[in-house]
């Protein structure tokens, strides 16, 4: 047994160069605040009216105790049975039997869980399940390429209610919650112009890797997930220290912060009621499918622009590119653009009409140490505004050594430019 746990702890030292020392997202759920549980404001994702305005850190509340618990109330969580019948201590003693592929342990925790998002946070928790439905397809393919349960998939509820707007107060990102070292260990690229934590497609990609090689590691899912949220290093220690062999052996410790101790339970009572939803008075509706064609742009273009040519609106074009940082296109050789279906042949034949008039006449140069704004538009002879606008950037900026950005070319030099390429095609 301590043979294991120490090679569990070598593992996690030397998978460090794979897996960030932080861990998935860095500090545990109390410091991340995950977007649409914890912090509500963070979102641009907007909830219904039903919803409460203004919603509390989920980790500052407890859920409610079943036994001061209404009849009434109890009978909405679980219409069919009590949820804690027979799980008098924090040991697993039944596992569900609603098909799960990751096994549902039933303790009093997990039940009070699922009266939280069953109850109290009703409205919320049912925009997260609704949302979750659009990209459920897609993350189950992806995991099943993986080899991963498809139950993980709601672990992105407790994680952002899948939200591509999520950010947390430690400024873990997406639907999936990555910090900026773990995302780019795992190929997401985040600079000035994109961060791919938010696209749910690549997000999930990353997620199903980082999870692979947790569970690879630790040979079970409560570690993993626990991993997933405090860092494996983290874990790996608390299991030699605890002397434990699972999960459920550090809940009564404290070498595990409480929000680690909370996650496993919240993700298995998410799970529970994901699995079956109008058990506990949820009305998922149809999902509208999310599809969706992609163009490919050799030259920066202002979303804006884009929607017109294209004949759809700048928010529906926004929302299906959620990882461009810009309303702007990054000036990459090649850039695929997402569009509504059906929208690719008319933004290709109208670009044309637009491009003269609102694309960016700009020539895209590197920042180096030193430079300041001023010296930028001297050098290039355009304003500072105009780089500002060009790159989508606000005054509180700063150019930064490395960065590409673009700056726009005097009005005149721009004609004269055009009118000298006509001379010599002539």
């Amino acid at each position: 047994m301590r043979m294991r746990l120490w090679l569990i702890v070598l593992c996690g030292v030397l998978a460090s160069a794979a897996l960030p020392a932080g861990g998935w997202a860095g500090p545990p759920v109390s410091s991340r605040g995950e977007e649409t549980i914890r912090d509500g404001a963070t979102t641009a994702e907007s909830l219904p009216s039903a919803a409460p305005t203004s919603a509390e850190p989920l980790d500052s509340i407890e859920p409610p105790d079943a036994s001061t618990t209404p009849a009434a109330v109890l009978s909405l969580v679980a219409p069919s049975e009590s949820l804690t019948e027979g799980t008098d201590s924090e040991t697993p003693d039944s596992i569900e039997t609603l098909d799960f592929n990751v096994p549902i342990i039933r303790t009093p925790k997990i039940d009070k869980h699922v009266q939280f998002f069953s109850v109290r946070i009703h409205d919320r928790f049912e925009v997260w399940l609704n949302r979750l439905e659009r990209h459920r397809p897609m993350v189950e393919r992806i995991f099943a390429e993986f080899n991963l349960p498809g139950d993980l998939v709601f672990l992105s509820l407790v994680e952002s209610g899948f939200s591509t707007n999520a950010i947390s107060r430690a400024k873990a990102t997406g639907p999936w919650q990555f910090m900026k070292p773990t995302a780019k260990a795992y190929g997401l690229r985040v600079d000035n112009w994109i961060d791919e934590r938010r696209d749910p497609v690549k997000s999930t990609l990353a997620a199903a890797q980082y999870l692979r090689d947790l569970h690879q590691l630790f040979g079970s899912w409560p570690l993993a997930m626990a991993g997933y949220n405090a860092g494996e290093r983290k874990v790996g220690r608390a299991l030699v220290r605890a002397q434990a062999d699972d999960f459920w052996g550090l809940t009564d410790t404290k070498l595990l912060k409480r929000e680690t101790k909370e996650y496993v339970p919240r993700f298995l009572a998410a799970a529970l009621i994901a699995k079956d939803p109008s058990r506990f008075g949820f009305t998922i509706p149809p999902p509208i499918p999310l599809e969706y064609e992609e163009v490919v742009l050799t030259r920066s273009l202002h979303l804006r622009t884009a929607a017109q040519a294209a004949g759809v609106s700048y928010q529906e074009l926004k929302a299906l590119n959620p990882e461009l940082r810009k309303d702007l296109t990054p000036p990459d050789p090649a850039y695929h653009l997402k569009v509504p279906v059906g929208s690719k042949t008319t933004l290709l034949n109208n670009l044309g009409t637009y491009e003269a008039r609102t694309r960016v006449h700009a020539v895209l140069h590197q920042i180096r140490r030193g430079d300041t704004w001023a010296l930028l538009a001297s050098r290039h002879g355009t304003t500072i505004t105009a780089i500002l606008e060009a790159n989508v950037l606000n005054k509180s900026d700063k150019p930064k050594p490395g960065e590409w950005l673009l700056f726009p070319q005097p009005k005149k030099a721009a004609v004269g430019a055009s009118r000298a390429l006509a001379k010599l095609s002539r």
